[in-house]
């Protein structure tokens, strides 16, 4: 089972933004869909960009580096199924932001 860390505020990640936040010192990129929190490992699978930085369109984040994109609900890469970046469990808890460590 998870440990929970809370990592921001509800109003300090509006609708469609993202944040670098830290985890159990893991950095952790988290994300905003209409209300809708989710997390992923901040490393881009092609050169370790940070992906929390991306731009978000919708589900879709993609890395400031080289452009390479991923689902925020799965992490999956949207070109190759098979690359996945590591995604974390979030919860709301009032105006906190829990991610499972």
């Amino acid at each position: 089972m998870p440990t929970y860390a809370r990592v921001a505020q509800v109003h300090e990640v509006p609708p469609g933004t993202g944040k670098v936040v830290v985890a159990a010192g893991v950095p952790i990129a988290l994300f905003n869909v209409d209300g809708t929190f989710y997390a992923l490992a901040n490393v881009c699978l092609h050169r370790g960009g940070p992906i929390g930085e991306g731009t978000l369109d919708e589900w879709v984040v993609t890395c400031p580096w080289h452009g390479w994109e991923y689902d925020v609900r799965t992490g999956q890469n949207t070109t190759n199924p098979v690359a996945r970046i590591k995604s974390y469990d979030v919860q709301v808890d009032g105006e906190d932001i829990l991610v499972g460590t």
